[in-house]
């Protein structure tokens, strides 16, 4: 008599093409995520029945209530604010500013801060409002 010998195989389970899948999902949702750019600190901003949304505010610096002035979440004194934004511009030339002044801040700040931006060779400046009624 002849002994049947079965070899039982092992079951496996092949993982690599769903490594694959999730590896090409994650490429996928990194590529195709946006990156919100904040200023660094929390502003209460003025509110005005005309606010727009700008779509490339690419340059944000935030002027707080007490004159201190933030950009890329670093504090920042008036007179770096015009080298800290001619590097930011060389990196993106067609950048616009987003000037978020707190509704407390002086508009002498505001002022002053615009020049700066301006001599910086930034053509496009906005500031920053909510949309109110009215």
């Amino acid at each position: 008599m002849k002994k049947r010998h079965f070899h039982e195989d092992e079951a496996e389970i092949n993982i690599t093409p769903m490594l694959d899948v999730v590896f090409i999902m994650l490429i996928f949702f990194i590529v195709t995520t946006s990156f919100v750019k904040e200023t660094g600190v929390d502003i209460s901003r003025p509110s005005s029945s005309q606010a727009k949304q700008v779509k490339k505010g690419n340059i944000l610096v935030a002027i707080k209530e007490d004159g201190v002035i933030w950009i890329n979440k670093q504090e920042v004194d008036l007179r770096a604010v015009r080298s800290r934004v001619e590097k930011m511009h060389a990196e993106n030339p067609e950048a616009s500013a987003v000037i978020i002044a707190d509704r407390g801040s002086r508009t002498g700040d505001l002022v002053e801060v615009m020049d700066q931006i301006k001599s910086a060779g930034v053509e496009s400046i906005s500031i920053a409002a909510e949309k109110g009624q009215g």
